[in-house]
């Protein structure tokens, strides 16, 4: 097997194990829950295979309904995040893009900071509007997605300084 692909699959169970048995006891205020379990869709292989990603992010998504008691809306917010994470590059890198020069657990710069920041903006407010589903809490939509974007930033740049690989 590839060392990349054995990567992502100790990834996708090491960031999952973390999410249900850590994080999702985490809850502040009611309303403020940090998701770095997509940290999987932000830090897959930019060349790494788009229809894996799609499905290994529905999969994602899918086991964490299971676990929240959810009717599909980890998996939807999950796929739209895989889905628009190739735009989401190319508007946060440019050129590095395109010749596919990018790596996320090095260094945090402003653009690996956006791109992180559009991510988790793109996933938390499609996860909060599937959740709640209604126009009358638009306020309490923007205030989760606000406050948990904030908190799950702050973890998925810990867990990427964490596990960051050594230089040589």
């Amino acid at each position: 097997m590839n060392s990349a692909l054995l990567t992502n699959i100790a990834r996708f169970i090491l960031l999952l194990l973390a999410q249900v048995l850590i994080f999702n006891r985490i809850d502040l205020f009611g309303f403020i829950n940090p998701f770095p379990y997509i940290l999987f869709i932000i830090l897959y292989p930019v060349n790494g295979n788009k229809t894996g990603l799609l499905v290994a992010s529905f999969f994602l998504g899918l086991i964490m309904d299971m676990f929240w008691n959810y009717g599909g809306v980890h998996a939807a917010s999950c796929l739209v995040l895989a889905y628009f994470r190739p735009s989401i590059f190319k508007f946060s890198f440019g050129l590095s893009y395109e010749y596919q020069t990018v790596k996320l657990n090095d260094v945090l710069t402003p653009e690996r900071f956006s791109f992180i920041l559009i991510a988790v903006v793109i996933h938390h407010f499609t996860l909060f509007v599937l959740e709640v589903f209604k126009i009358s809490f638009l306020w309490d939509i923007f205030l989760r997605t606000l406050l948990s974007t904030l908190f799950t930033i702050i973890t998925c740049i810990i867990i990427i300084y964490i596990i960051k690989p050594n230089k040589r």
